[in-house]
């Protein structure tokens, strides 16, 4: 059975469109996109939506019944929170308990919870003089960021790093996990394997704290030839 996934956006919707163009058209993909919800009119996540003929919800004042009934009404199995920067409703929560999953660029637990988001997260760890970053896939619950981690790519912090170039790299790395990460998690798959040999360690459970971590690639990694 293929999962149908639902979206929550409230931007660009870069993430978006990886999801999109690694499920959609594909016989074999266990999970599908069906519904993209946005926090706001006018944002390019539903341009790419409306571009994949994808279904479409633009949020309201409709209270916190409004997302709920959304998801009901299209019958949704899944929910893939992509640069989404609303809370969850905590009825939302609950029903899909298990079944919501975020993605967050920086190694959680460290630099996560509410307010960190988008620039800010680069931001901060930039002034924490880390030299390891990246991006995590976890579950949703009550509380911002604190959810069961599934999977995180590690991205290093170089020198001359601002930002914004800190965001793009990291992005590009959001891009390749998101993705995966869903489908593993969709078909009961082994989220361990996510992350090529030669990156760095993956860590399925609790990250160490920012300033602790010295995760450096398998001594019998050997460069591609």
């Amino acid at each position: 059975m293929t999962a149908r996934i639902a979206v929550l956006a409230s931007g660009g919707g870069t993430n978006l469109q990886a999801l999109i163009d690694h499920f959609q058209g594909r016989a074999d993909a266990p999970a599908r996109v069906e519904l993209v919800v946005a926090s706001r009119p006018g944002i390019r996540a539903l341009e790419r939506a409306e571009r994949a003929a994808i279904a479409t919800v633009v949020l309201g004042a409709g209270g916190d019944g409004e997302l709920a009934r959304a998801l009901e009404e299209h019958r949704i199995d899944l929910v893939v929170l992509a640069g989404y920067l609303q809370r969850v409703p905590d009825e939302v929560v609950e029903t899909f308990r298990g079944r919501i999953l975020n993605i967050h660029p920086a190694l959680l637990p460290g630099f996560g919870g509410a307010g960190m988001y988008g620039i800010r997260v680069h931001r901060a760890v930039l002034e924490a003089g880390v030299r390891v970053t990246g991006a995590t896939v976890h579950l949703v619950d009550e509380r911002y960021d604190e959810g069961s981690i599934l999977a995180q790519w590690p991205v290093p912090v170089l020198p001359g790093d601002s930002p914004e170039s800190l965001a793009e790299r990291v992005l590009r790395v959001e891009h390749l996990l998101l993705p995966a990460a869903v489908e593993a998690f969709a078909s009961g798959g082994d989220l361990q394997s996510l992350v090529d040999p030669c990156a760095f360690e993956l860590i399925s459970n609790r990250a160490p704290a920012p300033g602790s971590i010295a995760r450096v690639a398998a001594a019998t990694c050997k460069p591609s030839s």
